[in-house]
């Protein structure tokens, strides 16, 4: 483990290559903004160190030996300690059920580790600020096919996934109708402006019914209200 101090954005790595985490360290440091504060080689030790380096990025593989990227990141979504906290996923797939299960996980985004090295910085100062990386319209993409894939194949969710969706199903019952109708736009990836066109109302009551969504629900982000919308029935993939 390594730790420093800095006034930016402060990241974590965690990866169980070391030759890795030493290139994105260098990449990072390179940046007046941010700067890696900590390293660990597996999920546990990340979410140990997000708790005690006042981490605002991590940087998870999703393969790791002992707990998993896919686990610490439920873990950090989970602890109210650590809501500030947000994870970007780094992988090696593209689009598949990993990528999926990260979102659910509470990731903002993900990244494959062959991205260039702006477009990492970039993922970085997006997700710092408290956006997305992935774009609703994305994440509508990606959470329809995925769960179009899984009905074709008779496959249904583990216990505990069936038990998440429960509880967020009985939460949409604390939304007003206003607020289940803007989720459904957002999860049909639409901006604040193209929601406020469709309901008639002006963009700041959209952001403001959205944020509340968000509170309910326990969503971290827009991305975070498209899994939900999907994850709950509220909105059904397209039948093709």
């Amino acid at each position: 483990m390594t730790t420093a101090t800095t006034t930016g954005i402060r990241v974590l790595l965690a990866d169980d290559q070391a030759l890795l985490r030493s290139a994105f360290r260098v990449l990072v440091d390179s940046e007046p903004d941010m700067e890696v504060v900590g390293e660990a080689a597996d999920g546990a030790e990340a979410v140990e160190l997000a708790r005690s380096l006042g981490v605002d990025v991590v940087l998870m593989d999703i393969r790791m030996p002992g707990t998993d990227g896919l686990a610490a990141t439920r873990m950090i979504s989970e602890d109210p300690e650590l809501s500030a906290v947000r994870v970007i996923m780094l992988t090696t797939f593209e689009v598949d059920e990993y990528v999926v299960q990260s979102l659910r996980a509470g990731a903002s985004g993900f990244l494959g580790k062959g991205a260039e090295p702006d477009e990492l910085l970039n993922a970085i100062r997006i997700v710092a600020a408290g956006e997305a990386l992935l774009s609703p319209v994305a994440t509508t993409g990606l959470i329809a096919t995925f769960l179009k894939q899984a009905s074709a194949l008779g496959q249904g969710g583990t216990a505990d996934d069936d038990e998440a969706a429960a509880a967020r199903t009985a939460r949409l019952s604390a939304l007003t109708v206003r607020e289940r109708e803007v989720l459904v736009q957002v999860a049909g990836g639409n901006s604040n402006d193209e929601i406020a066109e469709q309901l008639v109302v002006s963009p700041l009551t959209v952001k403001t019914h959205v944020n509340r969504a968000m509170a309910k629900l326990g969503a971290r982000d827009r991305a975070q209200l498209v899994v939900i919308a999907y994850e709950s029935g509220l909105v059904r993939p397209r039948v093709e």
